[in-house]
């Protein structure tokens, strides 16, 4: 465990950075599966693509994800709803 003042409270920072950065995580892991279901409609493929991407650029804003990983990942989901 910290000892200084100062080591707890990064730690305290570092914990809420922790649980949102893995929201963040999950909401486009999440967006993105839900493209790759068969049970998405052709029509709504498009709809749940934008939304997955915002959800990566977002992430990647964020620098929770690296931006060139993000560009992977917006060009697959791209691919998969054509």
């Amino acid at each position: 465990m910290p000892v200084t003042k100062s080591a707890q409270k990064k730690l305290r920072q570092d914990k809420k950075r922790n649980t949102i950065n893995a929201l963040v995580k999950t909401a486009f892991k999440i967006a993105i599966k839900k493209l790759t279901k068969p049970a998405a409609k052709s029509t709504s493929k498009k709809e749940l693509a934008r939304k997955a991407a915002s959800t990566i650029d977002k992430a990647a804003k964020k620098k929770i994800i690296h931006k060139n990983k993000a560009a992977r990942l917006k060009s697959r989901v791209s691919k998969l709803s054509r």
